[in-house]
């Protein structure tokens, strides 16, 4: 229903991702679309997509996707949703998100004495720790990734936890919403079809 009749390129794919075509308040309110079509509750649709969006605020590069399906499924959520949501992590929001989760954590005291957020290579440290746990360097990760990781994580629970209800609580009233409006052309289609099967069978 929502596939492209002509197949996209993988640079075309990665471009669109970053910068869509259609702008970015359209393809908020296709992924909108999208999400309100699935099948459930609108406490599982909204549920679903809102664990999603909060695990993009925790420091599991990588493990995003798996992470929102296990903290749907134990919730009884919307996986499919729960993936979907995950998009609220992406090169964009990604930086505002690891300096805000890291400062929160040393704000919270955890990890006092470390580097400052200028000084930080995000994007290279959590590739160095990918290949440190490849090559079971326990001692990169201990000595360099774990004081930058330990006040992200202290920083990214709350955070998780809040932005949860920030997405939920305003995404269950509309995926509702939708729901009703989506029945309600059903019934009207079912009406018309059942009084023109009675017009022809005069």
């Amino acid at each position: 229903m929502f596939r492209r009749r002509l197949k996209m390129s993988v640079p075309g794919r990665l471009r669109e991702f970053l910068w869509p075509r259609s702008g970015w308040e359209r393809s908020a309110k296709y992924i909108l679309h999208r999400v309100a079509r699935l099948p459930g509750t609108p406490y599982a649709i909204a549920g679903g997509f809102a664990c999603g969006a909060a695990i993009s605020f925790t420091p599991f590069v990588g493990l995003h996707i798996v992470l929102a399906a296990l903290l749907a499924w134990s919730i009884r959520t919307n996986i499919i949703s729960s993936a979907i949501g995950t998009v609220v992590g992406n090169p964009w929001t990604f930086p505002f998100i690891w300096v805000w989760i890291y400062e929160l954590g040393h704000w919270m005291g955890v990890g006092t004495g470390g580097h400052a957020t200028e000084n930080l290579d995000f994007i290279g440290l959590f590739g160095k720790m990918l290949e440190a746990v490849l090559r079971l360097d326990a001692g990169y990760l201990f000595e360099t990734a774990w004081p930058v990781f330990l006040p992200m994580l202290a920083g990214g629970i709350p955070t998780a936890l809040v932005m949860w209800l920030a997405f939920y609580v305003p995404l269950k009233p509309v995926i509702a919403s939708h729901q009703r409006r989506r029945r309600a052309r059903r019934d009207r289609r079912r009406l018309r079809r059942q009084a023109k099967e009675m017009e022809s069978q005069r």
